[in-house]
């Protein structure tokens, strides 16, 4: 009797045991996190979770919504008030805010400070990620930040990849815009030199919302292999900008900021996109005022002193072995302005360079010459005039003759675009001071 109920009982466990089972098989497992409402015996939270499969275990309880999707929770689930930052005591080791204009990735940027130094009463320190863009801004030896300290007046210090600033309030704040800004021209690949330094800075101080990066962006393909050709200020910018948009384009201003250059480039842009079938190059053979005489050789070979600027834009450009073979070819034309008249420019680039040494009829008769399909460039210095006294230049008279024609794109350009040594940025102002004051 005994035996049989021993057996029942066993028999009554097992049956218990597979409705178990089966319930457990029959329905998702449930996954119960641990709180402080499990009691004492609670698991520590760095343990992994228990999971728990009869239907008397306790319900999970569900984490509260909250309005902000990455709110914190505490280990009840409610949401952890947010702590006020409490920002550090401005020093010169620890940087205090980042600068609103425009930062690249990782770029820490003090606020302008008191130094308590009277000779250079302000401070600024940047703190810019490792690597080569920031030694491409630096230059070799620190050769950029000296550039800067002489053209803005400031005081450069380099700590590792911090810079330290001192000077005057203003000078402090546009040398640190200048090495933001360069800083990220160079993250752009570009290789800088001490001329685009010294020309941003120049920039900067006159045009504080002009951003580099987008100079650096707008590039003239001169189809030779991958090299293209880029602004380096705001007018040489708007230069380019019109001569895509008119057919005629007048560039003038001092020497060096890249009227020339500029538009031998985007001949030969435009010669190799198609979009015309050859460049004829022009200048007016007038000399700095002294007569050589006759030259010797046919009529290339006189007028190639004249053309030299041309062509040494145009061998910087393309090379001279493609130069050679693009003028041997007839793609590149030499036409001496005395002998344009009765001729009809279609389908071509044409540059005339040294505009202001023209006469004015010289000017009317060129500017009449334009075709269809033709885009002309004219350059000048009025500055610059060579023409015997009394004889009025063909570019100014005709700046003022065409004042108001629609399709005409012109551009002034100033000692802020002088790309070339910074010593001839100096002359030029100083050249404008003294004939203002005459």
């Amino acid at each position: 009797m005994r035996r049989a109920e021993g057996l029942v009982t066993s028999f009554r466990s097992w049956a218990v045991l597979a409705l178990v089972l089966a319930d457990r098989l029959a329905r998702p497992t449930l996954a119960l996190q641990r709180t402080d409402a499990d009691g004492p015996s609670a698991r520590p939270p760095t343990e992994p979770p228990v999971f728990h499969g009869s239907r008397s275990a306790p319900p999970c309880r569900e984490r509260p919504l909250s309005t902000e999707s990455d709110a914190p929770f505490d280990r009840t689930g409610a949401p952890l008030q947010a702590r006020p930052d409490v920002p550090d005591d401005p020093t010169e080791e620890v940087p205090r805010s980042r600068s609103d204009r425009g930062l690249a990735a990782g770029i820490l940027r003090s606020e302008v400070l008191e130094s308590g130094d009277p000779r250079n009463p302000a401070r600024q320190r940047l703190d810019f990620p490792p690597g080569a863009s920031f030694r491409a801004l630096g230059g070799e030896l620190g050769a950029h930040f000296q550039v800067v300290g002489e053209a803005l007046g400031v005081q450069i210090r380099q700590r590792g990849e911090a810079v330290l600033i001192h000077g005057t309030p203003d000078s402090v704040g546009v040398a640190g815009d200048v090495l933001v800004q360069l800083y990220q021209v160079s993250e752009l690949g570009q290789r800088l030199d001490t001329t685009d330094v010294d020309q941003a800075c120049r920039m900067l101080r006159s045009e504080p919302d002009v951003r580099l990066v987008e100079l650096f962006r707008e590039t003239i393909p001169i189809g030779v292999g991958k090299r293209r050709i880029h602004p380096r200020s705001v007018r040489q910018r708007a230069y380019i900008q019109e001569i895509r948009a008119h057919t005629l384009t007048f560039g003038v201003g001092p020497a060096g900021t890249g009227k020339t250059f500029l538009a031998m480039a985007m001949a030969l842009a435009s010669l190799f996109q198609d979009d015309v079938q050859k460049i004829i190059l022009c200048r007016p053979a007038v000399e700095a005022g002294e007569k050589l005489g006759f030259l010797p050789g046919d009529l290339t070979e006189k007028v190639n002193p004249y053309l030299r600027p041309l062509l040494d834009a145009l061998h910087h450009l393309s090379g001279y072995d493609k130069a050679r073979r693009l003028l041997e070819r007839g793609t590149i034309e030499i036409a001496p302005i005395a002998f344009m008249r009765g001729r009809t420019l279609s389908d071509a680039f044409v540059i005339l360079d040294e505009a202001q040494n023209t006469t004015a009829a010289q000017m009317k008769m060129f500017l009449t010459r334009i075709g269809s399909g033709s885009r002309v460039v004219v350059t000048g210095d009025v500055t610059q005039i060579d023409l015997p006294r009394g004889t009025t230049s063909g570019l100014v008279d005709a700046l003022r003759v065409l004042d108001g024609v629609r399709r005409i794109g012109r551009v002034h350009f100033t000692d802020v675009d002088v790309v070339r040594h910074p010593l001839v940025s100096a002359i030029i102002r100083a050249y404008d001071r003294d004939g203002a004051q005459r």
